[in-house]
């Protein structure tokens, strides 16, 4: 198991052609220890648990933004800031949490994290994209 998200970006890096699958499985990751926290809140080991997850997704998300700001970044403008907006949204709600910890406040970072891995996840040819969700 990896404990450093740099550590396993690099090694499923040997693996995989796509950033973008090694960011959504890098995502999915960082969601998966949230959410295995999240459920697990009333374990003796939780806070262990709690900053491993957090550190780990926080350190996710700052190799994002250090991509991000780069000037010669291919991505849209619009959309690399709405991202970094997005990365500093991360990091104050991983203080909050460090902070008062409560298992609800881990729930909006594992959905940002499941959300942007989703849309990461590339489609296999010859499927169709499911229509989003129609909430009232």
């Amino acid at each position: 198991m990896f404990h450093n998200p740099q550590q396993a970006y690099e090694s499923a890096s040997k693996v995989s052609s796509s950033n973008r699958e090694l960011e959504s499985t890098a995502l999915f990751k960082a969601a998966r220890l949230l959410e295995t926290c999240r459920r697990g809140w009333e374990a003796p080991e939780r806070t262990a648990r709690m900053f491993e997850a957090l550190r780990y997704n926080q350190r996710l998300w700052s190799l994002f933004q250090d991509e991000l700001v780069r000037p010669d970044h291919e991505m849209i403008p619009a959309l690399r800031a709405n991202l970094l907006r997005l990365s500093l949204f991360v990091d104050k709600r991983t203080i909050e949490i460090m902070a008062d910890p409560e298992p609800a406040k881990l729930q909006v970072l594992i959905d940002i994290n499941r959300h942007l891995a989703e849309g990461l996840t590339p489609v296999p040819a010859g499927s169709q994209v499911p229509a989003p969700p129609i909430r009232d």
